[in-house]
């Protein structure tokens, strides 16, 4: 999304849903961070990056991508031994998952290099069938690798309580019914989910 997208994405929820106009306002337009270099990198970084805090994570991910001169891909990730994956400080089970991410992307099982022709339910269907990689990673792909604009990623607890705290419930909505009240911030329900995660850290001006 550009931002003349996300200023009409922004203009459509305070529309829908003026509780997130002083959000907005207290958080600034919608900074997803950067997308990877390319749509393999950005799916290996996450993996590297599940259940690790941020420094031991990006230590790893930086001697991981050095094993490929800062350049992973899929090709040379299929042919690098698993003992050399984990010898960067990948566990088992994440070294398996970046090599069957690898094998996918060259069998047509994820074709990387067609993202563009599939549906977001179509790319969740897909990147669930790598090992590793469950929803809540493809909807992360989807939003800030992809910038596909309309994903609600309703099992997210960030989002769910950051829905609450605009909205002043006393708890977070249940993921079905979160997924019932995001209906009204289609087609930008990325933008919304957004600033359900900034509620969680921003801190609002008094009334």
């Amino acid at each position: 999304m550009d931002n003349l997208d996300n200023d009409v994405a922004a203009a459509h929820i305070a529309r829908v849903d003026p509780a997130f106009a002083p959000l907005m306002q207290a958080a600034g337009p919608f900074t997803p961070r950067p997308p990877d270099a390319d749509p393999f990198n950005g799916l290996a970084r996450a993996i590297v990056f599940q259940q690790l805090a941020g420094p031991a994570a990006r230590a790893i991910h930086g001697r991981f991508a050095a094993l490929f001169d800062g350049h992973p891909t899929a090709e040379a990730v299929l042919h690098t031994p698993i003992e050399q994956l984990r010898g960067v400080g990948l566990s088992g089970s994440k070294a398996a998952s970046i090599a069957d991410l690898a094998l996918k992307a060259t069998d047509s099982t994820l074709p990387l290099d067609r993202l563009d022709e599939l549906s977001d339910a179509e790319i969740v269907q897909r990147l669930i069938a790598v090992r590793g990689i469950g929803r809540w990673t493809a909807e992360m792909f989807l939003i800030f690798q992809q910038r596909r604009p309309d994903v609600w990623p309703v099992d997210d607890l960030g989002i769910r309580k950051g829905f609450a705290a605009i909205h002043g419930l006393p708890v977070p909505p249940t993921p079905k019914a979160l997924d019932a009240l995001g209906e009204i911030y289609r087609p930008y329900r990325s933008t919304a989910a957004w600033y359900c995660w900034r509620a969680v850290d921003t801190v609002l001006p008094a009334a």
